[in-house]
């Protein structure tokens, strides 16, 4: 007797991946992740991401400005403005160079600034052909300008860098990327998915050194706080612990504002000095202490207790010891 088979639903059609070109894809990917301005001044090598832009321009602007250390500096004031990722695009060589300044300011201040910098052709990249606005190793210059940089190779990896790049500058210290992309790359396409935003890995807590701050810091006779541009999304918590604590806060340079400055805790510069002088406890929060360490010095007597998204900060000015 034949065996009847069991009724089973046919599998489902997978939709296959739109094609797109691979500026598209980078735009849409920004668009994915909620940024809606992009800053650049435009140039052959990036017209395929102008016509991109284009395409989008009912979801994303774009401000175009007068030199491309504007538009660096514009999406570095938005980036800072709002603490969000900000954009902006500019092409190869002295346009990228010209942007150089705005970039590395982002990178001293923590900003999350996104820059796409076009590229002559591809397969002639570091070949020396005397291309328009070619310099010799692009990548290499960025390299030192950013923590993370890439360059888009295929239409069908454009989303996935981008998304890897955003996810780069707010993962551990924040801070800016950079896209490069080839001007015959910029247009090719290819079946392409749209990457979402990728999870952002959170630091792990170790309890048992918030505990050793906590009695350090609750049994201090002169604590201090000093707060830097890392300190600015704790406001709140830096407020509660000086009100608790009866600690003043010394904002440096970004990190004035953290506590309010009507607050009578709130203390400048010069003030600041003299407190250092005489804390037996410095809670650091957000800031490399630069300035009191290499200035104001410390001593045996005086306990400093970090709290930094870099790691390397701990000891890269003064090796401290764990107790």
């Amino acid at each position: 007797m034949k065996r009847k088979s069991p009724n089973r639903k046919p599998p489902k059609a997978v939709a296959a991946a739109p094609e797109m070109t691979a500026a598209d894809a980078v735009v849409a990917t920004l668009v994915g992740h909620g940024i809606d301005t992009l800053y650049a001044l435009p140039g052959l090598q990036n017209d395929p991401l102008f016509d991109a832009l284009f395409r989008f321009s009912d979801r994303l602007r774009t401000i175009h400005t007068r030199h491309e250390q504007g538009a660096a500096y514009m999406a570095l004031g938005a980036a800072l403005a709002t603490g969000k990722p900000a954009a902006y695009a500019v092409v190869p060589g002295p346009g990228f160079l010209n942007s150089a300044a705005a970039l590395l300011t982002a990178y001293s201040m923590n900003a999350p600034v996104l820059a796409l910098i076009g590229q002559i052709p591809h397969d002639d990249i570091g070949r020396g052909l005397g291309h328009l606005h070619e310099i010799r190793d692009q990548t290499g210059i960025i390299k030192r300008l950013v923590d993370h940089t890439a360059r888009i190779a295929r239409p069908q990896d454009a989303s996935r860098a981008t998304a890897a790049a955003l996810r780069a500058m707010q993962t551990g210290r924040p801070g800016p990327a950079a896209l490069e992309c080839a001007i015959d790359v910029w247009g090719r396409s290819a079946p392409a998915t749209i990457a979402k935003p990728l999870p952002i890995p959170t630091a792990k807590i170790d309890t048992a050194a918030i505990r050793r701050a906590a009695k350090r810091l609750g049994v201090a006779k002169r604590p201090m706080i000093i707060c830097g541009g890392g300190a600015q999304d704790a406001a709140v918590e830096v407020t509660a612990l000086s009100a608790m604590l009866q600690a003043p806060v010394l904002g440096f340079r970004r990190g004035r504002g953290v506590l309010d400055s009507r607050d009578p805790l709130s203390v400048v510069l010069p003030l600041g000095r003299d407190l250092w002088g005489e804390a037996d406890v410095v809670l650091a929060v957000g800031t490399r202490l630069l300035w009191p360490i290499q200035h104001w010095g410390i001593d045996r007597d005086l306990a400093i207790i970090r709290v930094d998204a870099d790691p390397k900060e701990h000891n890269r000015l003064h090796r401290g010891a764990r107790k």
